[in-house]
């Protein structure tokens, strides 16, 4: 994922370090630390923004790479810079929409449609620079490599949403902000290996592992690969991208517990699943592009 094999392998060990701790000290971990916060809701709401910017990130450089294929491409590369932009708000607006719908005081049923209109709206006007910068930075040098890494981003993507939506109902894990509901809490705590299949349904109380809005956040872990792509790209560059994705998965991950919605070993596994996906299939297809 265009950094040393020694970033790629210190990321696998610290979330197998932190399952390991949170196999033990997990309920304790988050005595000490869960306490919801206005700042910290704010960045559990909108902090998704910046691993979204990967979508239409990505549709640019299948846009470019195709586009530098020849005309007979010029078709499939507008859709996929379309799907790229469009995955983009409609997650945002999936799992923050609320929050937004909420803000323009759209009630359903009661108020004007069009202030639900308006919350597509937001999303769209945030991710629509980003096509248009990514367009402007991109070396058009090798539009096999644009293409593998835009296609591998949006198969990655969609690959981690579902498999951690399915073990979500493997695991039917309470979540830690349900179990303080609770009289006695460390009565209906599990670990996560204790799992009942299917149990949480559609309850969002039991979809503590693994942790969801970590599959969000570990996207960012793609970004050294885009400025790979950029002109004057350098090593020193990517290992910069590189750092800023563990800052915010790092942050990401203590907001997670800190604002009751998840364990430490909730936490780690989402990133370590995400990572292992969009690891295993950027390097398929970058395989592929070098053949």
């Amino acid at each position: 994922m265009a950094v040393p094999k020694a970033c790629f392998l210190a990321v696998v060990a610290v979330c197998v370090i932190g399952v390991v701790i949170g196999s033990f000290c997990d309920f304790g971990i988050n005595e000490v630390l869960a306490n919801k916060t206005d700042i910290g809701a704010f960045f559990a709401t909108y902090g998704s923004y910046f691993s979204y910017c990967l979508y239409p990130a990505a549709g640019a450089c299948l846009f470019v790479g195709l586009r530098e294929k020849g005309k007979r491409y010029h078709m499939l590369a507008w859709t996929l810079q379309i799907v790229g932009f469009f995955m983009a708000v409609y997650y945002s607006n999936s799992y923050n929409g609320k929050a937004v719908r909420a803000l323009l005081g759209y009630k359903a049923g009661e108020t004007s449609a069009a202030l639900s209109v308006l919350s597509w709206l937001f999303w769209v006007v945030l991710y629509t620079w980003v096509p248009f910068v990514m367009v402007k930075l991109l070396d058009r040098a090798d539009p096999d490599k644009l293409i593998a890494v835009g296609a591998a981003i949006l198969v990655a993507g969609i690959v981690a949403d579902n498999v951690n939506l399915w073990l979500k109902q493997v695991g039917s894990r309470p979540r830690y902000k349900y179990l303080i509901t609770l009289d006695d809490p460390i009565s209906e705590f599990r670990n996560w290996w204790q799992m009942i299949p299917n149990l949480a349904g559609g309850d969002d109380n039991f979809k503590s592992w693994p942790s969801g809005n970590m599959t969000i956040a570990s996207m960012m872990f793609s970004l050294p690969m885009l400025t790979d792509l950029f002109r004057n790209r350098s090593e020193k560059k990517n290992l910069i991208a590189f750092g800023i994705a563990c800052a915010f998965v790092l942050l990401y991950g203590y907001n997670r517990i800190h604002m009751t919605n998840h364990f430490l070993s909730d936490v780690c596994f989402g990133t370590l699943i995400t990572y292992l996906i969009y690891a295993g299939i950027s390097t398929a297809f970058l395989r592929t592009a070098e053949k």
